[in-house]
């Protein structure tokens, strides 16, 4: 059984893994099986557990994001009554005269690139999970990860030296407006093509956040506006995957309750913090050092596990 200890441990550590772009749930299976704990990852008290986890670390992001989520769910329903707000060219700014509406537009991005994780997840995420929870399965598949990450930043930056364009990020004074413009004019392809990328991520070792940042920088996003859109799509999948799975905790015994409720604190901690380290690191910094931290992680634990 998880102790009080091991808890708080495991939710922090979801909270700052799931939003930095190392993987949280590849973390959660390495780290007990490194330093020796006797917990059973497939047991159903600890996947529910890992649920509350999920579900402090949803929470934080949407509350950090709120003012965001009002404009996109409220532009949402408007879109229903008149889809002119979503299907007319953005124009820049938040909509007006003569173009979309950029939360309308922004909101189907989001529902169009989650159909993807959503549907795969509901079929086949136990199984995938059962396949890769041994913490030696994790580590290599960390190292992917790692590959994966270093891959977008190479792609990036070849494809703007292509172009003839000095790399430049966006400016920390710049209005939110300007990023959400700039995301909501992807197209519907390349939102589904962000979405089919964060399928990878139901594979224990591939980050959530990392998979649509890369996905996101091959569609010619900055790396601020990259981590916008993966925070932005984050939220309703872990949100509502931990909303299915919730009512099983709340009828167990109290233990579990009080366990699940100490990792899930530690988790929502963890995640706020996360989320404000990572939006000041990406308006001038790259995945780089993320890249290179999961080579290096799941090289050294494949050699210490094996």
């Amino acid at each position: 059984m998880i102790t009080y200890f091991q808890a708080v441990v495991l939710g922090l550590l979801q909270g700052v893994s799931e939003l930095f772009p190392v993987s949280s749930l590849g973390h959660s299976i390495l780290i007990p099986g490194l330093f020796g704990w006797n917990l059973n990852m497939k047991a159903e008290s600890m996947l529910e557990f890992l649920v509350a986890t999920h579900f402090a670390t949803a929470l934080v992001l949407f509350v950090f994001y709120w003012n965001d989520w009002m404009k996109i769910i409220g532009a949402f329903f408007r879109s229903l009554d008149n889809w002119k707000l979503v299907s007319a060219p953005i124009k820049g700014g938040a909509g007006g005269a003569g173009g979309g509406d950029v939360y309308a537009k922004l909101a189907w991005l989001i529902v169009i690139a989650t159909i993807p994780a959503g549907l795969v997840g509901l079929l086949f995420k136990k199984k995938l999970e059962a396949l890769f929870i041994d913490p030696r399965a994790v580590a290599v598949v960390l190292v992917a990860n790692g590959v994966l990450l270093l891959a977008a930043e190479i792609t990036r930056k070849r494809r703007e030296k292509r172009r003839g364009i000095e790399i430049t990020e966006v400016a920390p004074q710049e209005t939110v407006h300007g990023g959400d413009a700039r995301i909501a004019k992807l197209s519907w392809w390349q939102a589904i093509k962000v979405g089919l990328i964060q399928v990878l991520a139901l594979i224990p070792g591939i980050s959530r956040t990392g998979s649509t940042f890369a996905g996101s920088l091959w569609e010619g996003l900055s790396h601020e506006d990259s981590l916008r859109f993966s925070f932005l799509l984050a939220t309703p999948i872990i949100g509502a995957a931990a909303l299915l799975e919730l009512p099983k905790l709340l009828h167990t015994g109290g233990t579990l309750i009080g366990l699940s409720l100490a990792g899930a604190i530690a988790a929502a901690v963890g995640a706020y913090f996360s989320v404000k380290i990572l939006v000041r690191w990406f308006r001038t910094r790259t995945l780089l050092p993320f890249a290179v931290y999961c080579l290096l992680i799941g090289i050294i634990a494949s050699f210490i596990l094996h």
